[in-house]
């Protein structure tokens, strides 16, 4: 049986790798010091489908390592261990260090990672992890410390369709076929950036079709065989965006039923259910706001309890706080107010602090009169006194403006029961 289109599509050279300029282009960082022969451990950090396995292959072909890999999916400290042995079983006097590749190294717990400190620190290996999550927060400090990071990028159209055009005239079997790309939007579109969800589709879409006839790829076509697959959804790819967005877009709508169904869709596709958390805490500042600050409390106890409880009950807790987003009254005006003051900032450039509000720890600082002529809010009835607080040039500037709700109504009246009408 053949291999799958995306193996069989996985480049062998550094020649062949598409995408990642700024990472393998002629001259770029990674290319040179994989052409150097000097390696040192990294961290390949960037969404699904980019080249992040395919790359680590290329380096442990070109540098002719021992070449290890793990799966965090599928392995825990007892198979980390036992290939760092095998590691050490391979060094000989001057043979070059063996190369460990950990797929989706976010997936470690910390015991798992700490196995590997030892091993990187003494250059028993070299480490090169993937994984599609933010590696600040997913891989342990001491072994960030020990990592370049390396940021890979969604393929560009034009990536995509040197790929679609490389496969189509080059691929063993497709080039059996007279395939033209008529069209191309939604071949693009589902592919979402990612390669191996382009091979997929092309995959799917041709393999329906005779071998003798002429297979013209045209966005209907593409819509209709992915309308057919009943897997549609790929939490690696496809459909990934265009759900999640749905899902985000619903909340935002105040309609809990759309919500909860495009909730159920990403569950039943086996989505990541940190990655819809994730998305929920950001939903509860970026809509719902300050028209119910409670939103953002329970958005980020789901992401808590999440971790704590597990799955399968952790999609109870999930639907709770979307249905609970769905239904709260809608506020983006602290989204709009960071958003504005960042204009501000890049408009008017690094305005000096006002002398008052500066801070005066040394006896010059004090001469200077610095913090002089500051008024200590609970010195004052109500614990409010006006003064100025932004710089001069911009003091009659106003950044947040509260939206018609009940609970920034409140924080409103409050605002102009202590400002008056000057100031709000």
């Amino acid at each position: 049986m053949s291999q799958p289109l995306a193996e069989r599509a996985r480049p062998k050279t550094i020649e062949d790798y598409i995408g990642q300029k700024h990472l393998m282009g002629e001259h770029s960082i990674l290319r040179r010091m994989i052409e150097s022969g000097h390696v040192s451990s990294f961290i390949l950090w960037g969404p699904p489908g980019v080249g992040k396995t395919t790359l680590a292959n290329i380096i442990a072909q070109k540098l002719e390592r021992p070449f290890f890999t793990l799966s965090a999916v599928s392995s825990g400290v007892k198979e980390v261990r036992e290939v760092i042995e095998k590691a050490k079983s391979t060094r000989f006097f001057n043979s070059p260090t063996p190369i460990l590749f950990i797929d989706e190294i976010h997936r470690f717990s910390k015991s798992q990672q700490d196995s590997l400190l030892g091993a990187v620190e003494q250059g028993i290996i070299i480490l090169i992890g993937a994984t599609t999550e933010n590696p600040s927060f997913e891989v342990i400090t001491p072994l960030l410390s020990r990592c370049q990071v390396y940021v890979l990028k969604s393929l560009d159209k034009e990536d995509l369709l040197e790929l679609a055009n490389r496969v189509i005239k080059q691929d063993v079997e497709l080039k059996k076929k007279n395939i033209v790309l008529e069209e191309t939007e939604s071949l693009l579109r589902f592919s979402g950036g990612d390669a191996r969800k382009l091979l997929n589709i092309i995959e799917l879409v041709t393999n329906a079709e005779a071998e003798n006839d002429t297979i013209n790829v045209t966005n209907e076509k593409v819509v209709e065989r992915l309308q057919q697959n009943p897997n549609a959804y790929d939490k690696n790819g496809e459909m990934h965006y265009d759900i999640i967005s749905a899902f985000i877009k619903s909340i935002r709508g105040s309609d809990p039923d759309a919500a909860i169904y495009w909730l159920a869709r990403m569950v039943a596709g086996g989505e990541d259910p940190k990655f819809i958390a994730r998305r929920l805490v950001i939903s509860a500042s970026e809509d719902i706001g300050l028209a119910n600050p409670n939103a953002l409390l329970l958005a980020n106890a789901c992401f808590d309890a999440l971790q704590k409880i597990g799955w399968p009950e952790g999609r109870i807790i999930l639907a709770e706080t979307t249905v609970y987003l769905a239904t709260s009254p809608k506020s983006n005006s602290a989204y709009l107010a960071i958003d504005d003051a960042l204009a501000l900032v890049q408009e008017t450039g690094d305005l000096p602090v006002p002398l008052h509000l500066r801070n005066a720890p040394t006896k010059l600082m004090k001469e200077l009169n610095y913090g002089k002529e500051y008024k200590y809010a609970h010195d004052f009835k109500d614990n409010f006194v006006q003064q100025d607080y932004l710089p001069k040039e911009i003091k009659n500037r106003r950044i947040w403006k509260p939206q018609n709700n009940p609970a920034e109504g409140k924080l409103m009246e409050n605002m102009r029961k202590l400002w008056g009408d000057t100031k709000f």
